[in-house]
């Protein structure tokens, strides 16, 4: 089945673009392309099994996603958008995904599958489906940036401080189920954020290497913090600096979208 259009040209794609470029997945099916991908990566599960994407088909009845493939490194893929682009997340970074897959592996090896995922596995899931990272340059301009986002001063944080981004802070997103959601982009589409501070090298580095500093420290973050729902900050995805055109004070008046921090 072909897949429909994507706009690689938008800005939120420019995390998983270069994995889709190198490898070139034809237009009506893709397994076969992203698996030479992941083998010319060498990527591994937590177990340090070779990672490679197969048919849904291939999931037992009973069986977990996540427990399956911390179990086999099999990933059960669909041909759809939304396995596509967990695909291309696995491909650009593998530790996150790798080190979510660890926990929700282990989370399930001690409380089953169950109805009630527990927060750990609910942040975990939230994280996997729907997250964007925010990294910040750790000074105090970046800081009030990250506090003005949490207080939900959506135009202070964004509109007023728009120079910041590109220069002290960009936006990588990770959920590929909120890369989904983007192939038909809506002012309302709303992230799940991880802020992630860094120090002013980071900013001195490309492209690639940045993504590489990113999978590394967020995975060793994730093995070593607990995360819960509360570790995220809501982030509306068209509202990133020059990512949506007409972002003037009016566009981050819109409190439909732009809700002020509730009280309560």
């Amino acid at each position: 089945m072909a897949l429909p259009p994507i706009d690689w040209a938008q800005p939120w794609y420019d995390t998983v673009r270069p994995a889709f470029e190198r490898a070139a997945p034809p237009q009506d099916g893709f397994i076969d392309a992203f698996n030479a991908a992941a083998r010319a990566l060498d990527l591994r599960n937590g177990a340090g099994q070779s990672l490679r994407f197969v048919p849904q088909s291939s999931l037992p009845d009973g069986t977990a996603y996540e427990q399956f493939i911390g179990a086999t490194g099999q990933v059960p893929t669909r041909d759809n958008l939304h396995d596509f682009f967990n695909a291309l997340v696995w491909l650009t970074f593998p530790g996150i995904k790798r080190a979510l897959n660890t926990l929700q592996a282990a989370q399930i090896a001690q409380a089953g599958v169950g109805k009630s995922r527990g927060p750990a596995r609910d942040a975990a899931t939230i994280f996997d489906e729907n997250a964007a990272l925010l990294v910040v340059r750790a000074d105090a301009a970046g800081r009030a940036l990250v506090d003005d986002l949490r207080a939900h001063r959506w135009r202070e944080a964004l509109y007023d401080q728009r120079a910041m981004f590109g220069r002290d802070a960009e936006v990588w997103l990770f959920g590929h189920a909120l890369m989904e959601k983007l192939v038909t982009p809506r002012k309302a589409i709303t992230a799940h954020t991880r802020v992630v501070f860094v120090d002013d090298d980071y900013f001195a580095l490309a492209p690639a290497a940045r993504r590489a500093r990113i999978d590394r420290d967020v995975a060793a973050m994730l093995a070593n913090e607990a995360l819960t729902p509360g570790s995220f900050t809501p982030l509306q995805v068209l509202g990133v600096p020059g990512w949506w055109p007409g972002q003037g004070p009016d566009f981050y008046g819109d409190i439909t979208v732009f809700r002020p921090r509730r009280t309560d």
